[in-house]
């Protein structure tokens, strides 16, 4: 857009190029009421800049996180209101620190066949390499961070398309076409896509098998970390020592980890490459599109034991509300082109046929399935190698399952360890091997409160928080595992917010607690971390939800 001529945002003052500023034309009525009402006289024609935008939709998700449900909007328009709004983002439900993006780790995913979407390749390419493994010679096209992306059919927009351009962006999208609101959890990663649809439009296990035993011979010239895998290929008998899962033992063998997805049947089923013992098996979680932990409840997804006696899945993302961009070209993208053009006019029409395509913008939409819980799951695991590059395979999977939470009254076969938590293992990461209470945080400790935050790379981490009105900042004391820790008074009882304030080669940032799944939005586009006070002195946990 250099070139365009800019305009003032009628919101903040800072200067955007009109075509940006003019997006606020497909925002929802209650996206619009939002904003007026925060700012007097401003206008649905007037626009907005994506800072100013993203603060409000943030801050209202969170509030329907927190169940405070909007009711006024449901008797204004008696759809779904948050089908017709939004989904929480990745980073924001997964509790990711920011600081980790999957810089330097690169991640192959396995899939029907992708497309060089923005999210991808602007403003520099991050595809390293195309690989088509659906035939029996195995083609392959590298690009470097200037190249646009290119190789046989990419520009086509056929069906086949889909679901690996879903998978990719929602482990590894900058969520470019959203203005970075709707990023991966790792949008810093570098991607190898491997195709393993074969000539009559099937995956088989030979094909999977050939596509990872490339990815093995070429792991070091890639400087491969992860492998996601959201395909399944044959059911075999017996399940142990097929040719996939003999694969996959090769590729962790050689230091690489696996993740693979558990299926949708919902039955106690396993087929590869979710069989596979070596593999980390992520099945699905329906959060309810809500922060809330109690609101919990597991996906339909396969589960069950490896003939090795595995228990599979070994933990469970998110597979429902997650958001991903719209095959470009398409029919519905030119659909949703149309339907967020006309929002302006209103209407139930509109709003019920964006719900009904689940629509989020005229660019993204929400999917389902475990397809989307493992690249979850393993651009989790990139960013606990952007954080510590010496873990093991083996490590990742005991640091991502202790840091995981359970669902509550579900059973273990189903969901492992339980629902993965990206903040609490990237924290665990950054401390490893040191033992995992050890980034706890907060503790409320009898008159204490102690605060603990890992970054080995930091010089100095101060503390401050609601209690004093932010007044002070408490500085941390590092141990020899690169944790930060400190010690406060015990606030009152109720609900404080804090933040860390971290000195990293002589700059400060200021960054909300990794391993605490309870926040709130700062007011400057950010998050707070929040500490919970409960009314007795019982020593426990400082976060107001669950693990």
């Amino acid at each position: 857009m250099s070139g365009e001529p800019t305009k003032d945002c009628a919101l903040c003052g800072r200067p955007e190029p009109q075509s940006v500023l003019a997006e606020t034309r497909w925002l929802s009525p209650d996206t619009i009421q939002r904003i007026a009402e925060e700012h007097p006289g401003w206008r649905r024609a007037d626009g907005g800049c994506p800072a100013c935008v993203q603060q409000t939709l943030l801050e209202m998700l969170l509030e329907r996180g927190e169940n405070a449900f909007h009711e006024s909007v449901q008797r204004n328009w008696p759809l779904d209101p948050e089908a017709a709004f939004g989904a929480l983002p990745s980073p924001l439900r997964l509790h990711a620190d920011p600081r980790f993006t999957g810089r330097g780790v690169t991640l192959a995913l396995v899939d029907s066949g992708f497309f060089p979407h923005p999210d991808l390749i602007r403003p520099r390419n991050r595809i390293r390499a195309w690989v088509d493994a659906g035939t029996a010679k195995v083609q392959v096209r590298r690009f470097s961070s200037d190249d646009t992306p290119a190789w046989p059919g990419s520009d086509t927009s056929h069906p086949s398309q889909w679901h690996g351009l879903m998978t990719s962006a929602v482990a590894a999208g900058n969520g470019r076409l959203s203005h970075g609101l709707y990023r991966g959890i790792a949008p810093e990663a570098g991607l190898v896509l491997v195709q393993v649809r074969d000539a009559l439009g099937k995956i088989t296990n030979q094909s999977i098998e050939r596509a990872l035993r490339w990815l093995c011979d070429e792991a070091s010239s890639l400087n491969l970390s992860v492998v996601s895998l959201s395909v399944a290929g044959e059911t075999v008998e017996p399940l142990v020592g097929n040719v996939v899962d003999i694969a996959v033992e090769a590729l962790v063998t050689a230091g690489v980890s696996v993740v693979a997805a558990a299926g949708n049947d919902g039955v106690r089923r396993l087929v590869p490459p979710a069989t596979s013992p070596d593999a980390l098996t992520v099945g699905g979680l329906d959060d309810q599109n809500t922060l809330d932990h109690g609101q919990h409840e597991l996906w339909h997804s396969n589960y069950g034991q490896a003939a090795t006696g595995a228990l599979k899945p070994e933990v469970v993302a998110p597979s429902l509300w997650v958001v991903a961009p719209i095959l470009p070209g398409t029919d519905l993208a030119r659909e949703a082109s149309s339907l967020f053009e006309r929002r302006a006019e209103g209407g139930p029409a509109i709003e019920g046929r964006i719900a009904e395509t689940k629509l989020v913008n005229p660019h993204y939409q929400h999917v389902e399935g475990t397809s989307f819980a493992a690249p979850l799951a393993a651009a989790t695991v990139v960013c606990m190698l952007e954080a510590n590059p010496q873990l093991t395979p083996r490590d990742i999977r005991n640091l991502l399952c202790a840091s995981a939470h359970r669902v509550e009254g579900a059973p273990i076969d189903r969901q492992g360890a339980g629902v993965i938590d990206v903040g609490r293992a990237v924290a665990a990461a950054l401390v490893s091997p040191a033992p995992l209470t050890s980034i706890t945080s907060p503790v409320v400790d009898g008159e204490e409160v102690v605060f603990t935050h890992p970054d080995r790379n930091a010089s100095g981490v101060h503390l401050s928080g609601s209690w004093d009105d932010w007044l002070h900042r408490t500085p941390m004391r590092k141990s020899a595992a690169g944790a930060f820790s400190a010690r406060v008074p015990r606030p009152a009882p109720g609900r404080h917010a804090y933040k860390f304030l971290v000195v990293d080669s002589a700059m400060e940032r200021w960054v909300a607690d990794g391993s605490n799944s309870a926040r709130m939005h700062d007011g400057y586009g950010g998050y707070n971390s929040v500490l919970q006070i409960p009314e007795t002195g019982v020593s426990r946990r400082g976060t107001s939800g669950p693990g």
